[in-house]
């Protein structure tokens, strides 16, 4: 069985953003890039599901140079082969959608995990999306998941709680927080995958539907406000709720 994991390239959600001059991009000077973090679970789902049952991995990243980082990272923890999409300009879901799934039908991949969302864009649309285009059955935000012969159940979280599903393969899986623990990779994983190939190509041309027209930072919280430390300050408190913050 040949299973394919799609990995981002993400700022470390501990970094500081700030605004490039062309209001359209993240200056990135200073700014850790690190495996998304949601995509972890999806390579360690892969890794076990290979143990269980054979087969073959490939991680799969579309991005420029920089995204070597997060293969080599995947091909430390275990993953067997590695793919860049090279491609360092901007791209909208349906787009790096349709660059994922060209090369996962190249692939022949018959399972695929995404992690739920990328942290940078938070779209979490590119996993359901390549579902789509490949005909593939979709599950998301996984935390449960288990493969008997054709035969896929998992656990997933909805508003409210959770359900237990069933598709079948050809399948795609993206995995949420709780669904495993990544391990690290090792030393000698480290080493392997410095001397493993990572495959460049040049991905599919899509058409963009959405354009970035500007970005900006959000606006500071304003302080906080104690108006009294007992029941004679509820009046005030109701006044300023209805008059200041108007939500009542």
């Amino acid at each position: 069985m040949k299973i394919a994991v799609c990995v981002s390239h993400v700022p470390d959600t501990a970094a500081k953003i700030n605004i490039g001059s062309d209001s359209k991009n993240i200056d990135q000077n200073g700014v850790t890039f690190v495996v998304n973090p949601y995509d972890e679970y999806a390579i360690e789902e892969a890794l076990k599901t290979k143990e269980k049952f054979g087969g073959e991995t490939v991680a799969i990243s579309l991005g420029g140079d920089a995204n070597k980082e997060t293969l080599r990272k995947a091909l430390a923890m275990g993953i067997d082969n590695a793919v860049l999409l090279k491609d360092s300009g901007f791209r909208d879901s349906l787009s790096v959608a349709k660059a994922l799934a060209e090369e996962i039908k190249t692939q022949g991949a018959e399972l695929v995990f995404f992690g739920k969302q990328s942290v940078d864009y938070d779209s979490s649309i590119v996993g359901q999306l390549t579902a789509e285009l490949l005909g593939y059955n979709c599950i998301s935000v996984v935390i449960s998941f288990s493969l008997d012969g054709n035969k896929i159940t998992c656990e997933r979280e909805i508003e409210g709680g959770k359900e237990i599903v069933e598709t079948a393969l050809p399948a795609l899986i993206t995995a949420q927080k709780g669904l495993n623990e990544p391990r690290y990779a090792s030393l000698k994983g480290i080493m392997a995958a410095k001397k493993k190939e990572i495959i460049e190509k040049q991905p599919v041309a899509a058409q963009n539907y959405i354009e970035i027209i500007s970005m900006k930072k959000t606006e500071s919280k304003q302080a906080g406000k104690i108006v009294g430390t007992d029941s004679s300050a509820v009046p005030e408190l109701v006044r300023l709720l209805r008059e200041e913050a108007k939500v009542i």
